[in-house]
């Protein structure tokens, strides 16, 4: 079993930029594929991007495709998610997660997804 722990939250102003971890224990990383996922109070839990095991290939929520960019250092057991041009309606709590192989959702969807995180706060100032 893996443990998650994300990092890297806090509260920044519109048009900043944010680098958010998410660090595993337990399992080497190179044995999962990743994602990040966000929620927003009384919002469901939505996609943000996913890689796979080795980091060849990458998805993105269409919505966030060119601000947010998702990687991995399967050495340190890091995945990072580097967000630019903050938005207010970027504010959530994000979420790292870990399945051991996609389905052909590309992980968009939280059900793929065997472990979580306990989230890291992001609140975009306007």
């Amino acid at each position: 079993q893996v443990q998650l722990v994300e990092s890297g939250g806090g509260l920044v102003q519109a048009g900043d930029s944010l680098a958010l971890s998410c660090t595993a224990s337990g399992r080497t990383l190179s044995n999962y594929a990743m994602g990040w996922f966000r929620q927003a109070p009384g919002k469901d839990r939505e996609f943000v991007a996913s890689i796979s095991r080795f980091g060849t290939t990458k998805y993105y929520a269409i919505s966030l495709k060119g601000r947010f960019t998702i990687s991995r250092d399967n050495a340190k057991n890091t995945v990072s998610l580097q967000m630019n041009s903050l938005k207010p309606e970027d504010t959530a709590g994000y979420y790292c997660a870990a399945t051991t192989s996609f389905n052909s959702d590309a992980g968009r969807l939280p059900q793929s997804y065997n472990y979580w995180g306990q989230g890291t706060q992001v609140t975009v100032s306007s």
